[in-house]
This record gives structure tokens, sequence and C-alpha cells, in this order.
């Protein structure tokens, strides 16, 4: 059995000390891959050389809506140039819209649509963050696609409403469960994990952040990406194995990820 963990933030400190350990585990869990995320251009080196550590990483890169305050007259040529600069870059982001307590709402939009013009230009998917803001980012991306052309991508870490889904669905998103949907009191998210079709479901563990329970409170790290998919899969009455072949494949296709069955450890 194969996984795909299609989010993970393992530049981030809580990692530094036993990364060694975490693909070990990982690798035990059945995680073939690994798709880095980027919540900044400043991030994109650190997030190199871990991938030249451990091959099964592919990676992003963007800036993330909480950061906008940080895109200059140059972010975007950077964005692009760093995309095209290594193979491995299989996405745009994460980008997107976070309106939980933003007060630049139209420059978040701004930022967003620029980082779907990159994307799109490239061929490649954008990693979307959606939080409190379903309505406007399906109004933004409806229009780019009216106006623009098509764009692909993931909403990632999703805890939308089942309305919200089909709105996603409708323009062509995949959509990935974290371990929020293992959570008691998740249960809209249980249910937009029921609608999502089979060709479209993706897992993730957004580590090291919403570890899945039963290591709820815990860092979160890739190899928890299993107890996602085990919930997902009791969720959908369907067996571990049928879904992790059908989140691989879909993961695959959305990132244009090659992936080995068994990743060969590289020199550390």
């Amino acid at each position: 059995m194969q996984l795909i963990d299609t989010h993970v933030h393992l530049n981030f400190d809580v990692f530094a000390e036993d990364i060694v350990s975490i693909a070990d585990r990982w690798r035990k869990a059945g995680i073939v891959h690994l798709v880095h995320s980027c919540v900044e251009p400043d991030e994109f080196e650190t997030i190199r050389s871990i991938a030249d550590r451990f091959e099964e990483i592919s990676f992003a890169v963007g800036l993330h809506p909480l950061d906008s305050e940080k895109w200059t007259d140059g972010t975007a040529d950077r964005i692009e140039s760093l995309a095209r600069s290594d193979r491995r870059v299989v996405a745009i982001g994460e980008t997107g819209l976070d309106f939980y307590k933003a007060e630049n709402r139209e420059h978040q939009k701004e930022v967003f649509r620029a980082q779907l013009e990159i994307a799109r230009a490239l061929d490649k998917p954008v990693i979307v963050h959606c939080r409190d803001a379903a309505p406007a980012m399906r109004e933004v991306l409806a229009e780019f696609q009216s106006n623009v052309g098509t764009v692909r991508g993931v909403m990632h870490c999703w805890s939308g409403t089942p309305e919200e889904t089909r709105w996603f669905l409708d323009l062509g998103f995949y959509i990935s469960f974290s371990g929020v949907v293992t959570f008691k009191n998740a249960r809209t998210v249980r249910e937009s994990a029921l609608l999502v079709p089979d060709d479209r479901l993706l897992v993730e563990t957004d580590c090291p952040f919403l570890a899945p329970t039963p290591y709820r409170g815990k860092r979160n790290e890739p190899a928890y990406v299993l107890s996602v998919a085990e919930s997902v899969a009791r969720l959908r009455d369907v067996p571990l194995e049928t879904l992790a072949d059908q989140t691989t494949r879909n993961a695959r296709e959305l990132f244009k990820l090659s992936i080995e069955v068994e990743p060969r450890d590289r020199p550390r």
C-alpha cells in the first residue's frame, strides 16, 4: 500500500533535530511521496535542501495570504523564476485567502490572482489556502477561469461545508482532507468528505499542525497521514487499500508526479 502526503511543512524548526527519524517513520507507514508547501519565497532554499536529502519530496513556491503584505513589485517574477529553477517544483503555493482576522482582503485577492497567473503560465496547479473566505474564493476563481483561463489545483486542509465543497468541485478543483476530518466536532468536514468524487480526493497532514486523532495535541508528522486515510476510508466505507490507491493516483495526476515504488535512501 502506498500513500502520498500532499501538504507538509518540514522546514519548520520543530523538525530540525529528528528529521531522519521522521523520514524513517513515514517510509514505514507506506508514505512514498510528499509535497512540501511554501509559505513565502524566502523559504525556497531551505525547502530545496530538504528535498536534496529525501528524494521522495517534491515542493512548491508561493506566498501565503497571511504574508501577503510581503508582496512587492518583484515577487511575481521571483516566484516564477524559482518555480522554473528546479524540476521538483510541482505547484504554486500555498496561496489563497484568509479572512479569519484579515483587514487586507482586497490586497489578498490581488496577490492570489497574481499567483494564479503564474500557475497558469507554468501549467502548474495551485495549492489553495482558504479560511473563512469561501464565497470570495469562489468569486475570484470563477472570474479568473472565465476571463483568463483554466487553472487546476487543490483546496488544501479543507474544512468547508458540503455546499462550499460543491462550489470548488464544480470549478475543477481537488479537495484534500487533513487530520481535522478525525476530530469529533468536525461533522461538516466529514459530510464534505463523503461527497467528493473518488477522482478528486486527496489526503494530507499539513504538519506540524492539526495532528489527527489519536495524536491530537502532539506535533504532527507525515507518517500520521495514514490515520487521516484510515478515517476517510471508514467514513466512505471502502477498504484502506482502495482509498490509498485512489488518493495516490489522484496526487500523481494533479502534481504530475513520477514515483518509484520504493524510494531509495540517499546519503544524508
